[in-house]
C-alpha cells in the first residue's frame, strides 16, 4: 500500500490476527492481489536497526506467501517484545497470520 487513505481505510474497520511480535490488520480490498503496508512504531521499536530488520521479516514473510493470499489490504504492526523475539518466531507468527486470513470468511464475501 503507497498512500494514507489505503492505511485509513484498514484502520477503520481492520480485522485483526497475530501474535509473538507482531499484529496483522485486514480487510478485502476488491482486487485479485494482497497488498502490504507496514507500521512498526518507534514506540515499540527505539532503534532504527530493530525497525528495519522487523520491516525485513515481514516483507519477505508476505512476499513468500503473497500469491497464496486473497485480495486484502494488509497493515502489519510490531507490538512490545517485538524486538527480543528471534526471527524463526516472528517468521512462525506471520505464517499463522496469513494461514487464519486465508480461511477468514470475510475475504470470500
Amino acid at each position: 500500500m503507497t498512500n494514507a487513505n489505503q492505511f485509513r481505510r484498514v484502520f477503520a474497520e481492520p480485522r485483526r490476527t497475530g501474535r509473538s511480535g507482531f499484529v496483522v490488520l485486514y480487510r478485502p480490498n476488491g482486487l485479485d492481489a494482497a497488498r502490504l503496508g507496514l507500521a512498526i512504531a518507534k514506540k515499540r521499536a527505539r532503534r532504527a536497526v530493530d525497525r528495519n530488520r522487523l520491516k525485513r521479516i515481514a516483507r519477505e514473510s508476505f512476499r513468500i506467501h503473497c500469491s497464496t493470499l486473497p485480495g486484502v489490504d494488509i497493515v502489519v504492526l510490531c507490538s512490545a517484545g517485538a524486538t527480543a523475539e528471534p526471527n524463526r518466531r516472528l517468521f512462525d507468527a506471520l505464517e499463522q497470520a496469513w494461514a487464519t486470513i486465508r480461511k477468514s470468511s470475510c475475504v470470500e464475501s
